[in-house]
């Protein structure tokens, strides 16, 4: 059996996943390709990605992407967790994965209405209610959700989400409704009311992105595509990585993997699989430091992060899972940073990476700093250090 030890691993991540300077670029969407989609969970997280992997980009590059060359488009996925895909690979994502995420949605969302009103035929009130709110927004081209509210009586139905709990508060669907046409591919999340790192968006109808809408592509075979990019940019990795990310069950990901050809790889004391036609060696890159913001699509594309992540879990992730923003020298996790209230990017190493290395990570929070300018997002899911650094 080939043998991938963390060395090799760690060398393939800092090339396919633009970190190394030789592979970093200014195409956005090249660098969104080259991580398969970017994590959008946290909205500045797709600005930072960028960063992080460019050489003289600017925010407005990523919003020329997303809002007026409308070649990057935002959308739920894997997970149930928000990404920011090139458009080329939405029917993929739609297929493998929303597509199936949305009657789940729907079904959730129906039962709570069942549950919190007086709605006597729920699934009629939900379909038409998306109905209405896609011609209303099809009409506006462009609206909030409050705006889209106001269109259409339907929306505003009052349910109590939790009958019985005092903390309970009535509510209306009308984000229910839009999730589960955003899920269901017929619009989408457009440019933010704010900056960058905003969360509030105005919606438009996936016309505007994609004119004649999203391609069907049969969903075995989206799986299938998806399951080779994403070995591509994270691959040797064991299946159970993979499993994790698509968020699909065991007989999905078999059935994608048996399309594919795969060689099983020694990952030292744990098997993986890689592309068949993977499996040559990677350069030594150059040597590298990077800030990468919390939830960044690199350290959340695997579920056993021991190779890169050393001990610091504790410091650098929240209890549910969510990791903080990093430093990483050559292919490892070495510690954490945050922006402060002015403007200041403080770092922490939490290991001895000698003079040259931090110099270069000095350089990279100077470079971070510039990018951010005057904006000042806050951490969607704080992190020990995180909280500490800004305290």
């Amino acid at each position: 059996m080939r043998s991938m030890n963390p060395a090799e691993r760690r060398a393939r991540l800092a090339l396919r996943h633009r970190l190394a300077p030789q592979a970093r670029t200014d195409d956005v969407v090249d660098i969104a390709r080259s991580m398969v989609v970017l994590h959008a969970t946290d909205p500045a997280t797709v600005f930072l990605s960028v960063a992080a992997r460019s050489i003289e980009a600017v925010p407005a590059a990523v919003e020329r992407a997303l809002y007026d060359d409308r070649t990057l488009l935002r959308m739920l996925a894997m997970r149930r967790t928000m990404f920011v895909a090139p458009t080329g690979l939405v029917p993929v994502l739609q297929a493998s994965t929303a597509n199936g995420l949305a009657a789940r949605q729907r079904a959730t969302y129906s039962r709570m209405i069942e549950r919190g009103s007086d709605v006597g035929d729920v699934p009629a009130l939900f379909a038409a209610a998306e109905e209405a709110a896609h011609e209303a927004l099809l009409a506006r081209g462009e609206a909030t959700g409050a705006q889209l509210s106001a269109d259409v009586p339907m929306l505003r139905t009052q349910v109590d989400p939790a009958p019985g709990k005092s903390y309970s508060r009535p509510t209306s669907i009308t984000t229910w409704v839009l999730v589960t046409l955003g899920c269901e591919g017929r619009i989408v999340r457009g440019r933010p009311n704010g900056t960058w790192g905003s969360s509030q968006y105005r919606w438009s109808p996936v016309e505007a992105w994609l004119p004649g809408g999203i391609e069907d592509v049969p969903a075995t075979e989206a799986r299938a595509d998806l399951v080779r990019r994403w070995l591509r940019a994270f691959g040797p990795a064991p299946v159970t990585d993979l499993k994790w990310w698509t968020g699909w069950n065991a007989g999905d990901v078999k059935k994608a993997l048996a399309l594919l050809d795969v060689t099983e790889v020694d990952l030292g004391g744990n098997t993986g699989i890689v592309l068949s036609d993977d499996l040559e060696p990677a350069p030594e890159p150059e040597p590298w430091a990077a800030l990468l913001p919390a939830l960044d699509a690199t350290p959340m594309g695997w579920q056993e992060r021991g190779w890169f992540l050393g001990g610091h879990g504790p410091a650098l992730f929240d209890r549910n899972g969510n990791i903080g923003p990093s430093i990483w020298w050559d292919g490892r996790v070495v510690g954490g940073w945050a922006q402060r209230k002015d403007g200041e990017i403080a770092v922490r190493v939490l290991e001895d990476v000698g003079a040259d290395a931090e110099a270069t990570i000095d350089r990279e929070a100077a470079r971070m700093a510039a990018w951010y300018g005057d904006v000042r997002p806050v951490p969607r899911f704080r992190t020990p250090l995180e909280r500490e650094l800004t305290s």
